[in-house]
Parts: C-alpha cells; sequence; structure tokens
C-alpha cells in the first residue's frame, strides 16, 4: 500500500487508482507508480540535458545563474511542499515537475520561437513548435531507454500534468491518436489533476522568485526599481525591521526568500477554502470543477505586476536581447543547413520523416553549448567564434 495514502485527500491522485501507462507494465516492487515515473525521468537523457540548457541567461554567462535543471529542482521542491499541505501526492508534484521543462530548446524561449518559425515555414501543416507537447513527445517517443518501447512509459498522470498548454489543433491530433488521453482535456474544457494545478503555479512562484535574483547579480536590475514593486517593498521593509542594518546580497535573499515564502502561504490558503467549498469526491470529480490550486485575488495582482516589470526590466533588457538574438540565429541556421542535407544529422534522425519535424526534434534535444558546437562545425569556426563573442560581451 502506498505509505501516502492515509494522508491523501479524496481528490488526490491515488497511484492505485492511476488510469496507468500507455504499454502495460508489472507493478515495480518497493516502488508506486508516481515514484516509478520520477526515477525514470531522473535518469533519462533529456532531463541530464537540462543542466545546459538557459533558463533567462545562456548557461556560458556564468556558474551561479539558474539552468533548466535547477529551475525544475526548486518546482519540485515547493510543489512537494504545497502538496503534502493540501494532502495531495507529493511523489507525483515532484514527476510532473521534474519532468516539465524536458522539450524546452537551447537558448531559452527564444530558441523556441525560432524554432517554431522554421518549422511553420517548412512545414504549414505541422503547427508548429510547442515546447509542452515537445515535453510531452520526450517522455512518449523520444527517450530510447527500454527494449519494449520507445519513450519512458509514464502513467497518465504524469503525462497529463507535463502537457500545461497545447494548441486546440495539437489536441484534436493527440486525441486522434490516443482517445480520450490526455489531449482531451483542452477539447472539452476540462482540467488536469490537482498536483498538476500545484505544478503549474509552483513554477510561476520559482521563476518569478529566482529571475529577481538572477537579474540582480547580472546588473541589470537595480533596487530602486524593485522597490516600485509593492510585493518586494513590502518583503523588504520587514526585513529591515526585523535586522536593522541589513544590506547588499543578504538583505536581497531575506527579502526573496519571504516573498517566496508569502506566495507559498497564500496559495495554501486560498486553495485549501477553494478545495473545501467544492469539496470534490475523487481526482476525476476535481478535473470537472473550476480551478481549484489559485492565489488569493490580492496576491495574483501583485505577481502579475511582477511579471510585467520582468518582462520590461529584464527579458527584453537589450543584454538579454542581444544574446537571444544570436540563438536564435544558431538556431534557424542550424534548422536550414539539416533540412538541406539530413546526414548532418545523426542517423535516427537523418532517416526519419517528416524531415522538418525530425530536424526540429533533433535541435530541440541539443544544450546550448552543443548546439554552439555543431553551428561552429556548419558554419566554420571563425564565423561561429564571432558570433560566441557576440554572446559573451552584448
Amino acid at each position: 500500500m502506498d505509505p501516502f495514502a492515509a494522508g491523501l485527500r479524496a481528490c488526490a491522485s491515488d497511484p492505485s487508482r492511476s488510469r496507468g501507462r500507455r504499454h502495460a507494465e508489472p507493478p515495480a516492487p518497493g516502488r508506486n507508480d508516481f515514484q516509478r515515473d520520477r526515477d525514470r525521468i531522473v535518469h533519462s537523457t533529456a532531463f541530464r540535458r537540462l543542466v545546459y540548457k538557459t533558463q533567462v541567461f545562456l548557461n556560458h554567462e556564468g556558474d551561479l545563474f539558474r539552468t533548466r535543471l535547477t529551475h525544475s529542482l526548486e518546482v519540485a521542491q515547493l510543489a512537494r511542499a504545497i502538496a503534502r499541505r493540501l494532502g495531495l501526492h507529493e511523489d507525483l508534484c515532484e514527476a510532473i515537475a521534474l519532468a516539465h521543462d524536458l522539450g524546452h530548446t537551447p537558448f531559452g524561449h527564444a530558441g523556441q520561437d525560432a524554432l517554431d518559425a522554421c518549422l511553420r515555414e517548412a512545414a504549414p501543416g505541422s503547427g508548429g513548435f510547442e515546447h509542452n507537447l515537445q515535453s510531452l513527445r520526450v517522455v512518449d517517443a523520444l527517450e530510447q531507454r527500454y527494449a519494449g518501447f520507445d519513450g519512458l512509459n509514464l502513467s497518465f498522470e504524469t503525462r497529463e500534468g507535463i502537457l500545461k498548454h497545447c494548441s486546440r489543433r495539437h489536441a484534436a491530433e493527440l486525441e486522434r491518436i490516443e482517445p480520450g488521453g490526455v489531449g482531451r482535456r483542452f477539447i472539452d474544457g476540462t482540467r488536469p489533476g490537482l498536483e498538476a494545478q500545484v505544478c503549474n503555479l509552483a513554477d510561476e512562484i520559482a521563476y518569478n522568485t529566482h529571475d529577481v535574483d538572477d537579474g540582480v547579480r547580472a546588473g541589470l536590475l537595480q533596487a530602486d526599481q524593485l522597490l516600485g514593486l509593492p510585493l518586494f517593498a513590502r518583503h523588504h521593509a520587514q526585513a529591515l525591521h526585523e535586522h536593522p542594518g541589513l544590506a547588499g546580497r543578504r538583505l536581497l535573499y531575506e527579502t526573496l526568500r519571504r516573498m517566496l515564502s508569502a506566495q507559498v502561504h497564500d496559495l495554501v490558503a486560498c486553495s485549501e477554502q477553494l478545495l473545501q467549498r467544492h469539496d470534490p469526491a475523487d481526482a476525476d470529480a476535481a478535473r470537472r470543477a473550476p480551478p481549484l490550486i489559485a492565489f488569493s485575488e490580492p496576491c495574483a495582482g501583485e505577481l502579475g505586476e511582477l511579471k510585467r516589470f520582468l518582462r520590461r526590466a529584464l527579458y527584453r533588457h537589450p543584454r538579454v536581447v542581444a544574446t537571444t538574438d544570436g540563438g536564435r540565429r544558431v538556431i534557424r541556421e542550424l534548422f536550414h543547413a539539416y533540412l538541406a542535407e539530413p546526414g548532418r544529422m545523426p542517423d535516427e534522425h537523418a532517416r526519419r520523416e517528416p524531415r522538418p519535424e525530425a530536424v526540429a526534434d533533433y535541435i530541440a534535444g541539443m544544450t546550448d553549448r552543443f548546439a554552439l558546437r555543431e553551428h561552429a562545425r556548419l558554419y566554420g569556426p571563425a564565423f561561429s567564434a564571432a558570433l560566441q563573442r557576440q554572446l559573451d560581451t552584448d
């Protein structure tokens, strides 16, 4: 019996009642299905690559900036803590959190946008590139570790949580392949399980907080800018009130720690009220209910203001834009090179059809530094060295 089951809400996901895997497997001794999913994710090739994939700042810009791997670990920690307080399944939250970014391209969102544009141009009927859908493709098909099936053969509940967003077009295609599967909710307007809802908001808490930290570390965000945000200013004042004379990075860390804790406490309190009000009888009833994991309106408003600030002051900062523009160029030029000469890719990708999707899968799986090395191999070291200097100095 799952040791967590005794403390779970009736509406929590229960591995003993899982909707199962695409390929039937006997139970794993000593592990529930969600723990097994987590272990498979951690041992996957795609998970290891996250350490060299951009979050906001390119991986080579500094050892202390977040990467996709450290971000995923922070989301997993937050999601487990929130799930524990709400009586939801911690192992499922951890599995979803660790896998939610597996489909991200090199060079962050700029790389994703470039790959989407390339794929739409080369294959107009493809619907483009979506990183959440790519994360699902990684665990369903692209990982090649097991003799009996492609992918990791994860449980339905973990796969459902990984697919955070999906266009209606791609959802219809998923529904055609897997009727009643993970694409259905994007068609019928229902929600994912509660653990997936927790991970969605734990992801927001993590990146809103750590992007402020990384922005200050990079010298792109200043204290006077941050003090214009009520959420930051309030916790900054509290930290100084309790610790007069606190300054520098220690003051920043104390402020961000308080901000993060306040968001978690608000999310737990608001979600507890929603769960008590709607009282879903089981996990499927929770999927049919309104969103049950949510921030309070005041907290959501402050977080919206913080996100708008980060978009304006950090993500669109000239230094960030300059480096991400370089990343876009690398992605575009790699895509066109492989599309024209697929033999430049490894055999398992070169032989696949349709070719544009095979090229997109190969590029999406690259790390930042591997993409730069490939670009140097294909376009010459002098050309790529100039591009590397642009990435390093702009």
